[in-house]
């Protein structure tokens, strides 16, 4: 693979920043990889496992003489990253995100662009409820979406050669407008955690349950929700706090679909039931014609993506 940057920084280092490390590396996409986390301990491990080439406390530092730079980070930090680094952005220079949400990312982060940098904010859409520089391997983007969300105005040639970046990577790419990312996302991916989230907390908290059956009885449905829910509490944290409106609106849309099923239970409205169920059957059975998940089973012992 041609090289594609002669330097990439990377401002965050667990399972997001370190897959594209391990990526770039796999591919030979850039020169030199320099990385930034507040943690020694993970500045440390990103040296001895060569995520990195060089690593550096302060966010500045890293970014210094990159061509493209990528915030790794909780969507709540980007816009304090973002400002530390902006005196030393390269013009020329691509700066881009992985954030879940867009919105926020484009209102924290775009004041503190300097003239001549491509701000291109991206979402790639794969992941695992792991955690951590340890956690990252380059198949991670393999077949999977990855959003970019320029802003108005940006030069073409900079988002063709993003896209060709991710591709690389082994995503598949896609363009959109910022507020129509944050409504689709609240749905596919937003939404569920939170219900997922919810339902585990649920579970916990039934005093007619013990933990013992919980954990006994989880090999159903319920397992998945825990997996969903072991993600980084940091990350959904800041996804809801900035993503609150689309967030809201799927809520609201899903509460009123919940109380049509409560209606339907209540009463032995079996075609009700049936007949929704069936439409979620066929959804789940576009995303596999789609390639974005396989109908074998799988009782958890792959890597799951979220």
């Amino acid at each position: 693979m041609t090289v594609m940057f002669e330097k990439v920084a990377l401002l965050g280092l667990g399972l997001i920043g370190s897959s594209i490390a391990h990526g770039m590396r796999e591919q030979g996409l850039a020169k030199t990889i320099a990385g930034h986390a507040k943690s020694a301990e993970t500045r440390r491990v990103a040296l001895e496992i060569g995520l990195v080439d060089s690593v550096h406390e302060m966010p500045a530092d890293a970014v210094a003489g990159a061509d493209l730079v990528i915030l790794c980070a909780p969507v709540g930090a980007c816009g304090a990253l973002a400002a530390a680094v902006s005196v030393q952005l390269k013009p020329g220079a691509i700066l881009s995100d992985v954030g879940s949400v867009k919105g926020a990312i484009v209102r924290d982060c775009g004041p503190h662009v300097p003239p001549g940098v491509h701000f291109i904010p991206g979402h790639p859409i794969a992941g695992t409820e792991q955690s951590g520089p340890r956690a990252g391997f380059a198949e991670l983007f393999h077949g999977r979406w990855c959003i970019l969300t320029p802003v108005p105005g940006t030069d073409p040639a900079a988002v063709a050669k993003l896209t060709a970046f991710w591709e690389a990577l082994g995503s598949m790419v896609d363009v959109m407008e910022v507020a129509h990312h944050d409504l689709v996302l609240a749905i596919t991916s937003h939404l569920p955690h939170l219900i997922a989230y919810n339902t585990v907390a649920t579970a916990a908290d039934l005093e007619t349950v013990t933990n013992s059956e919980v954990i006994k009885y989880s090999a159903s449905g319920f397992r998945d929700f825990t997996r969903i829910a072991a993600s980084d509490p940091t990350m959904w944290r800041d996804v809801f706090l900035n993503n609150k409106e689309a967030v809201l609106e799927m809520l609201g849309r899903f509460t009123e679909e919940l109380a049509v099923l409560q209606r339907a239970v209540r009463w032995g409205d079996g075609e009700t039931l049936f007949n929704l169920f069936t439409r979620a059957r066929e959804v789940r059975r576009g995303i596999i014609a789609a390639g974005q998940d396989t109908a074998a089973p799988d009782f958890g012992r792959g890597r799951a993506k979220t």
